[in-house]
């Protein structure tokens, strides 16, 4: 597999940093058919966990969290990079935009273990387009 970029749509949302909530709104998804392409939690302060989703299907996530009453903000806009991992594979991402003058302002990647590594990029809403045409997207 070829280094493939895509953009991709995610939401965020707030909850009590307690044991099972994000197991409470992970199975819900999963029980309502919300496939994610990727997530994370963040702490948000001593009390609080930021989790951002990033569904296969933004429309059906929107009206899932609607339906449950969830409070979701976005759709928020990043890059989805998946490929075969190689030394300094992120690096190259990175290299791309930096000679672009586009500065990642957040990011999280992960090697599978298998060969192959996933990396979400962030970069500025004013900077999306100009990235999107960068990294092929």
């Amino acid at each position: 597999m070829a280094v493939t970029v895509q953009g991709v749509e995610y939401f965020y949302t707030t909850v009590e940093d307690e044991p099972g909530e994000a197991y409470a709104l992970l199975s819900h998804l999963a029980d309502t058919g919300i496939n994610l392409l990727a997530f994370s939690a963040i702490p948000m302060g001593p009390v609080h966990t930021q989790l951002a989703l990033f569904p296969e299907n933004p429309s059906l996530l929107a009206d899932a969290a609607k339906k449950a009453g969830l409070v979701i903000t976005g759709p928020q806009n990043a890059f989805l990079v998946q490929g075969d991992d190689h030394l300094g594979a992120v690096a190259g991402i990175h290299r791309l935009l930096s000679d672009a003058r586009i500065n990642v302002y957040a990011s999280s990647g992960i090697a599978d273990g298998r060969g192959g590594f996933g990396y979400v990029v962030y970069v500025r809403p004013e900077d999306y387009r100009n990235a999107a045409d960068v990294l092929g997207a």
